[in-house]
């Protein structure tokens, strides 16, 4: 049970930071701004159901697809860490919203439906970045030793992706709402804070990835090559 709750907990901490489904949301509200309400709920409820499968997707065959192209962990964490950090620093400094206010006209005059994967569920809400820890998280299943732990761990994060799922289509079927609670002023501090959570957890995984390069060039290096000050 420890250990269930314990990947639970792992697996939902690490990947809700990056989605951020209350800061996606008000996101979601800005695109879809002129879309009827009976829309904007089916939306929701598409892109819920997309980001679990793509989620769950990336956590089982995400292994499967980084050994075929020959791609390590440290490396596919430093690329998601860019993005994640760049996507931050991006809404930190209000460029996504000039580029909301541009498409938001777009996107609202087209086939909304239509949009429900690309792009308000890839990469508005479950970007490179989440699929990416997802897939890391789901390398390290090879570490769970014994049959009975590994269904564990896999049960265990499939259920903290599906709680995900779950927050996603909360957040942003009730995403008007909430922004009529925080009021503009509010909403704006909101998002800001969210960018600025994102962009310091984007350092953090590209951190981590180059942490784990450095080391295996160090650990690759003989000793007796090193020069003796």
């Amino acid at each position: 049970m420890y250990a269930a709750v314990n990947t639970f907990v792992l697996v939902l901490a690490s990947v809700f930071p990056v989605v951020n489904p209350p800061g996606s949301a008000l996101v979601f509200l800005g695109l879809t701004s002129s879309a009827p309400p009976d829309v904007r709920a089916v939306l929701a409820r598409r892109i819920a159901l997309n980001s679990f499968v793509l989620l769950v997707c990336s956590f089982l065959l995400g292994a499967l697809i980084l050994q075929f192209y020959g791609i390590s962990v440290p490396i596919l964490r430093v690329a998601g860490g860019i993005i994640v950090a760049v996507s931050g620093w991006q809404l930190l400094n209000g460029g996504s919203h000039k580029e909301l206010d541009a498409s938001a006209g777009d996107v609202s005059r087209g086939n909304l439906l239509n949009q429900a994967f690309y792009p308000l569920t890839l990469p508005l809400t479950t970007g490179p970045g989440s699929i990416a820890i997802v897939i890391s998280i789901g390398l390290s299943e090879a570490t769970v030793t014994g049959p009975a732990d590994r269904i564990i761990f896999v049960l265990a994060s499939l259920l903290a992706i599906a709680v995900l799922a779950l927050t996603i289509l909360v957040c942003f079927t009730y995403a008007d709402r909430v922004q009529r609670l925080l009021g503009g002023g509010g909403t704006d501090i909101a998002v800001r804070l969210s960018a600025f959570i994102l962009f310091c957890l984007g350092l953090q995984i590209l951190w981590s990835g180059a942490n784990d390069l450095l080391r295996s060039v160090l650990s690759a290096v003989p000793l007796q090559s090193l020069p003796v000050p």
